[in-house]
């Protein structure tokens, strides 16, 4: 009874407020989307909405069916394409999610190239499912999430791209500029500069500072260049992966020095829906990734 093309006439009742900017959004006349959301009411026995002047307003059932619209959309437009994908292998939208800030940093490497093989796609980077990405890539909002965390969750598998160490990163003049290794009591008196995360999901914290007892005072910061200009002038230190902290010691007044004696060491995966590992255009966005690897490792 529920058809798609009643879903998306909801959501742009929703999103333009009006039956004239819904239907030319829609590119269908204004009687037709008025007759098709009248059928639907009828069929269903409930208003969905209503007139307040020239604007309208979705009743509470209107509220429910745009919530399953946001819900069922998504889905069929990535079926659709996995489907296409499916046959050509090489067409199409790869939608991404990133649970890292500087995976960000090591995403800006990949994309032309990425693009590059891959002519026909396109990419979309979605930020709403920033640090929740395993919901957007269970409920079909992204379709490859680059993440450091693996979470065991059926359905889904992780491709290891490449194994890093996290490190710190010191100004050149500051005291603890002379040890090439500390533990985590000396960061006790240390302001330490990190993202804008909560810190049972920053590893520094989870596996470094908290199984000792330690709690510095931290600043969040959202942008990673100030996070190291204030790390050269001595405003802090912070943690970053190898591969980025070795980036900025070319180009700035700063140090690495490890986290204790065996290191913080982690892996960086790419997680797909278990079916669709094998798409082509997922699969050259791993093998690119993992070549990638190589060149952050040198």
């Amino acid at each position: 009874m529920i058809e798609r093309n009643h879903l998306r006439i909801i959501q742009a009742l929703a999103d333009h407020g009006s039956l004239t900017a819904a239907a030319n959004a829609l590119f269908v006349t204004q009687p037709a989307l008025s007759h098709q959301m009248r059928y639907l009411e009828q069929k269903l026995e409930v208003a969905l909405w209503e007139r307040q002047g020239r604007k309208l307003r979705l009743t509470q059932a209107g509220d429910l069916l745009l919530r399953v619209a946001g819900q069922v959309l998504p889905v069929l437009e990535q079926t659709e394409q996995t489907l296409q994908a499916y046959g050509e292998g090489q067409e199409g939208i790869l939608r991404l999610g990133v649970e890292c800030h500087p995976c960000y940093e090591w995403l800006k490497g990949i994309l032309a190239d990425y693009l590059l093989a891959m002519p026909k796609m396109d990419v979309d980077i979605v930020h709403k499912f920033q640090f929740s990405g395993l919901e957007g890539l269970l409920n079909f909002h992204i379709d490859l999430l680059v993440t450091p965390d693996k979470v065991k969750q059926e359905g889904l598998v992780y491709a290891p791209l490449f194994d890093y160490e996290l490190v710190l990163l010191v100004a050149n003049d500051h005291p603890l500029a002379t040890q090439d290794m500390i533990e985590a009591d000396a960061l006790e008196n240390e302001l330490l500069l990190t993202f804008p995360v909560p810190h049972e999901r920053l590893d520094v914290y989870s596996q470094f500072l908290m199984p000792a007892g330690v709690n510095p005072k931290h600043k969040a910061m959202e942008s990673i260049d100030i996070m190291i200009q204030m790390v050269g002038l001595q405003r802090g230190v912070t943690v970053l992966p190898n591969w980025l902290a070795t980036f900025y010691t070319k180009t700035m007044a700063v140090k690495i020095i490890r986290l204790g004696k065996k290191g913080v060491m982690k892996t960086l995966f790419a997680a797909m829906r278990e079916a669709e590992q094998k798409v082509p255009y997922m699969r050259c966005f791993v093998e690119l990734g993992q070549q990638k690897s190589m060149d952050v490792s040198e």
